[in-house]
C-alpha cells in the first residue's frame, strides 16, 4: 500500500486537530497504509520562523515528505486560514514538495463561518506546491470533536461519517481497499 505523511499543523500540545489526525492515521492503517506523523509544534521555531531550510529538523521533515505517496494536511482554523505554523512549514519545503503527491486537506474550527478556509486559502498552496491530487478535504466543528483525559476521541455522528467517507476516498485514490469501513469515532 502508500506510504503517507500525516502532517498536523497546530500549535497546542493538546490540540483536538491533532487529535482528530491521529485518529484518521489509525482509519488508514486498518485500509493498509504505512502512516508517519509529523506535529509541526515539534520542529525548533527557531528554524520555522528564521526560515533556515538547513536546520537538520527541517532536512529531516523536508525528507518525510519527499518518501511518502500521500499527505494529509491538518489544521486549526485561525482569522478563516490555516495556521500560521503550517504556513511556516509549507514556506520552508521546496515549492514542488507536493508533486506527484495525493493531498487529502482537514480542519477544524470554532465555527461553521470558517468552513470555506480548506477551499480559499489551503487548496490554493497545496495546488501551488504540485499535489497531483487534492481530494475533497472536510471542516470538522470543534464542538463534534470530545478528546477524553485517557486519550480516547469521539467525534459525533454525522462528523465521523463525513470523515470517515473523505479518509475513505484519500486511500481509495492513494490504492488503498475500495470496501469503506465503520464510521470513525
Amino acid at each position: 500500500m502508500a506510504a503517507i505523511l500525516s502532517v498536523s499543523g497546530s500549535p497546542s500540545a493538546t490540540s483536538r486537530t491533532t487529535r482528530l489526525l491521529r485518529h484518521l492515521d489509525d482509519r488508514l492503517r486498518d485500509h493498509g497504509h504505512d502512516v508517519v506523523s509529523l506535529e509541526a509544534r515539534t520542529l525548533p521555531a527557531e528554524a520555522l520562523l528564521g526560515a533556515d531550510f538547513r536546520h537538520p529538523a527541517v532536512v529531516a521533515a523536508t525528507a518525510l515528505f519527499e518518501r511518502v505517496d500521500g499527505v494529509v494536511i491538518g489544521t486549526p482554523v485561525y482569522k478563516a486560514a490555516y495556521s500560521g505554523l503550517l504556513k511556516s512549514l509549507l514556506d520552508l519545503l521546496p515549492q514542488y514538495a507536493l508533486a506527484g503527491k495525493t493531498v487529502l486537506p482537514l480542519a477544524t474550527g470554532g465555527s461553521t463561518a470558517h468552513v470555506l478556509a480548506i477551499d480559499y486559502a489551503l487548496r490554493p498552496v497545496l495546488s501551488s506546491m504540485g499535489a497531483a491530487h487534492i481530494v475533497q478535504g472536510w471542516f470538522t466543528l470543534d464542538k463534534d470533536i470530545t478528546a477524553g483525559d485517557d486519550g480516547s476521541l469521539t467525534v459525533a455522528p454525522g462528523a465521523a461519517q463525513a470523515l470517515a467517507q473523505v479518509t475513505d476516498q484519500f486511500s481509495v485514490a492513494l490504492g488503498g481497499r475500495t470496501t469503506v469501513l465503520a464510521p470513525v469515532g
